[in-house]
């Protein structure tokens, strides 16, 4: 009896510490590793989407001036850079990736490696050509 109802909380207590990519991350310069920006990670129905919230490097009044379409010449604090993305077993994919500063869309994924840190892969046709960052959670 004691064995059903620890393994009753153990199942409980996996499911309240469920780990979600919903949030805030910090998301860091390739080479120098500074501080580059703060993005949200936030749900709408069942796809996920990020957006700037801060940045370090760039001045804070920084548009997206070769940006195409709807964030053409647009702010980029606030700007939603992330789109479509599903969840797919312990991924997040077949969602776009925005850079600012080439204005070039990229499909991309999302995988949370620990409750964290998030691996983020941008890339153009097969994910072997790419580039990927790793954002660490705003705690």
């Amino acid at each position: 009896m004691k064995n059903r109802i620890f393994f009753i909380l153990l199942c409980f207590s996996s499911l309240l510490n469920a780990q979600s990519i919903v949030g805030e991350w910090v998301t860091y310069h390739d080479k120098t590793k500074s501080k580059k920006s703060v993005i949200e990670i936030y749900k709408v129905g069942d796809e996920y989407f990020g957006k700037i919230i801060t940045l370090f490097e760039d001045p804070l009044d920084s548009i997206c001036e070769k940006c195409k379409g709807k964030n053409k010449d647009m702010p980029v604090i606030g700007m939603e850079f992330i789109e479509n993305l599903k969840k797919d077993g312990e991924e997040f994919n077949d969602g776009t990736i925005l850079d600012p500063k080439d204005g070039k869309k990229y499909k991309c994924y999302l995988k949370l490696l620990n409750k964290n840190k998030l691996k983020v892969r941008g890339f153009v046709g097969f994910s072997i050509i790419g580039r990927t960052q790793y954002w660490l959670r705003n705690i």
